[in-house]
Formats: C-alpha cells, sequence, structure tokens
C-alpha cells in the first residue's frame, strides 16, 4: 500500500512576498511529492476545512471565533507573527483539518504523513510562533472525543520546544508530550512537557541521534500509546536560520528512519507532520521536508 500524504491548496495561505516566514514551501512541498513519484497527480487526501467546533476542544472560543472571523487583537497577531487574515486563518483550518485526516489515515493503515501542521507554540488560549491554532491537540482532542483513541504520544523534533502542546495538555495523563529541542532557543520560557530533553547548540548528527535512541524506545515501551504524532521539523538543520544544532540532511533523515522504525515496530499507528523549517530557498526546504515523507513510504 502507498503512502497516504495529506495536503490542501490553501496550505499555502497569501502573505507579502518579503514576509520572513516561508509559506511558499507548502505548495513545493507537495509538488516535489509528485515530482518525485511519492504520490500520484492528484493523489494527495484533500481535508475539508476544520470546523469551530473541533478547534475549540483545544482552544479558547473566544480566540476560535476571532480567527476565524479575521479580527485578531493586534497584539496576539504581533506574538503570532502572521497577518491575521482572512486567508491565513483559512489555512490554519485546513492544516488542523489536514492533521486530524492524518491521523484517521493512520489509524487505519498504520502510517500517514501531512504537508503541514506541527503548529506546536499555539496554547489553549491564542496562537504565538507562527503557530495560529495547535493541530496536533486538536486532533488528540477529537480523536479521543470519538473514542477513536484512549492514549496518544506527541514526538516533537522541531528544534523549538513544544511549549503549546505541554500547556494544553499539562496534567493530562493520557497525553504523553515529548520534545528534544536546543535549549537556549524560543521560546524564552519553556513549559513543561512529559518529557523535555533539552540539546546544547552545535550538537551535530551522531550525538543527537544518540539522545533520541536514550529516551524514544523507552517512552513507548512504558506509555504505549494508541498513536505517535510526530513533529519532524528541519529547523535543527546546520543551514536552517533559525536551528541551532547544526544536523546535516543525512541526518535529519537518519532521525525521521530512526522514529519511523521504533514506533512501527511497537506496532503503533504513526502520524507524521512537518513543522517548521526556515531556509530561504524554497526548493532546497521543500526537499528537505520530504526526507519525513520519503522515510514514511518506505515502511508504508
Amino acid at each position: 500500500m502507498s503512502l497516504a500524504i495529506v495536503h490542501h491548496p490553501a496550505f499555502c495561505a497569501d502573505i507579502p512576498a518579503a514576509h520572513r516566514f516561508p509559506m511558499n514551501k507548502f505548495r513545493r512541498v507537495a509538488d516535489v511529492l509528485v515530482e518525485d513519484g511519492l504520490v500520484a497527480e492528484g493523489g494527495f487526501h484533500r481535508p475539508a476545512p476544520a470546523p469551530a467546533e473541533w478547534i475549540a476542544l483545544a482552544h479558547d472560543r473566544a480566540y476560535v471565533d476571532q480567527v476565524f472571523a479575521a479580527d485578531v487583537p493586534a497584539p496576539i497577531a504581533r506574538e503570532i507573527g502572521l497577518p491575521m487574515s482572512e486567508s491565513v486563518g483559512f489555512r490554519a483550518r485546513c492544516a488542523t483539518a489536514g492533521t486530524v485526516l492524518t491521523a484517521l489515515l493512520a489509524l487505519d493503515r498504520g502510517i500517514a504523513c501531512n504537508t503541514a501542521g506541527g503548529s506546536h507554540h499555539a496554547r489553549s488560549s491564542q496562537g504565538a510562533g507562527f503557530c495560529v491554532f495547535n493541530d496536533v491537540a486538536v486532533a488528540i482532542r477529537l480523536l479521543m472525543a470519538d473514542r477513536a483513541i484512549r492514549r496518544a504520544m506527541v514526538v516533537d523534533l522541531d528544534v523549538h520546544q513544544g511549549d503549546g502542546t505541554a500547556e494544553i495538555f499539562a496534567g493530562d495523563e493520557a497525553v504523553f508530550t515529548l520534545s528534544l529541542h536546543a535549549a537556549r532557543n524560543y521560546p524564552v520560557r519553556k513549559v513543561p512537557s512529559t518529557l523535555d530533553v533539552p540539546l546544547e547548540d552545535g550538537l551535530r548528527d551522531a550525538a543527537y541521534l544518540q539522545a533520541l535512541a536514550d529516551v524514544l524506545p523507552a517512552a513507548l515501551a512504558r506509555f504505549r500509546p494508541d498513536i505517535v504524532f510526530y513533529n519532524a521539523g528541519v529547523d535543527p538543520h546546520e543551514e536552517d536560520r533559525l536551528g541551532r544544532l547544526s544536523l546535516s540532511d543525512e541526518g535529519l533523515a537518519a532521525r525521521d528512519r530512526y522514529v519511523v522504525e521504533q514506533v512501527r515496530k511497537a506496532g503503533i499507528p504513526l502520524a507524521g507532520v512537518i513543522g517548521g523549517g526556515y531556509l530561504e530557498d524554497i526548493d532546497r526546504l521543500a526537499r528537505r521536508h520530504t526526507i519525513l515523507h520519503r522515510a514514511a513510504a518506505e515502511v508504508a
């Protein structure tokens, strides 16, 4: 069975061309996957935009309504770092629904990947750090409400700590949040995950992979989740504008293969989201994001 990959054209919202967030990477990720034969033309699974009722399972309804109405207060919009237009709000709805669909496909097939997702700085009351809605948190809450799962694990390997996800699930024993991140990177104030592994700048491939191997198998064996959400951010890369861990392309590929193999070897479904990546060269950045999909396709 080929890998199920989720995509929606709205993942690429309209923002100013000079904006520092590389929005065009989402369109290019989809193009690369088609060009390289990982998905047939027209073969993406396409989500319908998430309704407010879904998103309010993880976020305050007042904030959800502000995003839907494109009427987000200026201080919150500044903290998010994106122009909070109708296009950006619609993108957040589609990306969130994309992660929900990815999770459902993973439960059915064993593994599936989104071409967006991983907005882990969005907390219950508002967005932050280029993250409008916490798509993984919404998906977990919705699957639990529908009794499709009882326990979930988030493996967050973006270079930044998953503070929003940690805040939303603080005290929830049914969700295990694992974050490996650069210790001296955004956010300044970390929110404790179930397990945090803060890493020193310039770690490089071998030490990073060892740090991951030291915690992931034991966490999977101890917690036994019904599904794993894997945030495969590529911003730990040595070339990334916001990364500090100095990983190579080969290191990222080894990381993604390791996570996929460990989760699937344990018989646990895996839903992959792409997380952060901020290289200015959109083509190279998009190809780096598809390392996740290539690793997943090897076991699909």
